[in-house]
């Protein structure tokens, strides 16, 4: 008996919207643009990590070793530093590396290029390059390391300088533009979920306010009240599975029309490539949130009419 109805109330959803085709169409439209809300708020959220990776990867503090700072010193430290907690790690870039750089860096600079080659000897340091786990945290790496107890005073004689005083103002431009952007991530993100969930209830509940004279005759000859409600659910759910199919096929163009866009932004990210490695889940994101917004929708449009 209970599998008899079951079949019932999934055949008359089913027939309900074959029935009300162009009903269902606006429905299944309207919920698209929902969809297509949500789909687009996870294209921005990789967008904006993209970027605010970039961003964090820029910030880094230096710590320029003395010019007879013998390596194994130098080694002995990197190991020290990289048992901070807040630190993310710690790269050792030596006198020549750094020269090459430098040279690498300058070599258009005719006058740069004659002046190095006048001095002969190498005049850059090796550097200790410190990334902390969050951009916050490099103002309190750079006051341990100022710190009597920081490091053994082996450690501290070959340090020459740490140059976050001279980045301290980039560094907090950074790290409150870091902060910003997430903050606007969150606010966009509740703002098309909450849009999107607006916009499919109104549609959904319009579809059925159609149908409230229905709903009211079955009531009178004795309906049960889950029997009434679960052909529009299921019919909720049919609107959801339709939408988020045709959602997802429109995805792939958009996206490939974008990847150039987003690209040439500074951290840029090819959407085509997110959206391709990232299908399966996208898909299912967007396919179980149009059909849970349409189930749910459905069911309080419908209660409306069951308890009036």
């Amino acid at each position: 008996m209970f599998w008899t109805t079951i079949k019932r109330i999934v055949k008359a959803g089913f027939v309900n919207f074959w029935r009300n085709g162009s009903v269902s169409l606006s429905s299944v439209f309207m919920m698209i643009v929902a969809l297509f809300m949500i789909g687009s708020t996870l294209l921005i959220t990789a967008f904006l990590g993209t970027t605010l990776r970039e961003l964090e990867d820029k910030i880094d503090i230096n710590i320029y070793l003395t010019p007879e700072a013998p390596e194994s010193a130098i080694l002995d430290l990197k190991k020290t530093l990289e048992a901070f907690p807040e630190v993310k790690e710690v790269s050792y870039i030596k006198s020549e590396d750094a020269l090459a750089v430098f040279r690498e860096r300058h070599k258009n600079d005719h006058r740069i290029i004659q002046a190095l080659d006048e001095v002969g000897a190498n005049p850059l340091t090796a550097v200790l390059n410190i990334k902390a786990k969050e951009p916050s945290q490099y103002e309190g790496i750079s006051k341990t390391l100022e710190g009597e107890n920081a490091l053994s005073s082996g450690a501290l004689s070959i340090v020459g300088k740490v140059n976050y005083n001279d980045n301290k103002v980039a560094i907090d431009r950074l790290s409150r533009l870091i902060v910003g952007v997430k903050k606007l991530g969150g606010i966009i993100t509740a703002i098309m979920v909450g849009i999107s969930i607006l916009i499919t209830f109104n549609t959904i509940r319009l579809a059925i306010y159609i149908a409230r004279e229905e709903i009211g005759v079955m009531r009178l000859v004795g309906g049960n009240k889950e029997y009434i409600r679960g052909p529009f659910v299921v019919e909720g759910i049919i609107y959801g599975f339709v939408a988020g199919l045709l959602t997802i096929i429109l995805f792939y163009p958009l996206t490939y029309w974008l990847k150039s866009t987003t690209q040439g932004f500074y951290g840029g990210i090819d959407l085509l490539h997110y959206f391709v490695a990232n299908f399966v889940q996208i898909f299912f994101i967007i396919m179980l949130s149009g059909i849970a917004l349409g189930a749910t929708s459905s069911y309080l449009a419908v209660r409306k009419y069951l308890t009036s």
